[in-house]
């Protein structure tokens, strides 16, 4: 017989709940693009209405493992967002590098 999930949980220790606590914000935090989009409830479609591109254009963005920085900041301004880039140091230090600032501004902006 199948068992609910809460049961299995209550009986996971204080550890393995955090651990996939943690993992679950993990995944949460990291996604591909395609996937983005479906979180954001959009079509590849709508997308292509709103980047003013094709259907297709937006798959291939979406399947593509290097891209210019301006395609992605413009996907994701089409979804409502700001793209952020930062380098993070293994000392925990985290920069954000601001070139992408006037990459995110407004045509009548820059």
């Amino acid at each position: 017989m199948a068992k609910k999930f809460e049961e299995l949980r209550k009986r996971m220790s204080p550890e393995r709940r955090a651990r996939n606590a943690k993992e679950t914000r993990r995944l949460i935090e990291e996604m591909p693009l395609h996937q983005l989009r479906v979180a954001r409830d959009l079509t590849q479609q709508q997308m292509a209405e709103l980047l003013e591109i094709n259907q297709s254009e937006v798959s291939r963005i979406e399947k593509r493992t290097d891209m210019y920085l301006s395609t992605l900041a413009s996907y994701v301004r089409a979804m409502g967002g700001e793209l952020e880039l930062r380098a993070v140091f293994p000392q925990g230090e985290s920069i954000r590098i601001t070139q992408l600032v006037a990459l995110n501004a407004p045509e009548e902006a820059r």
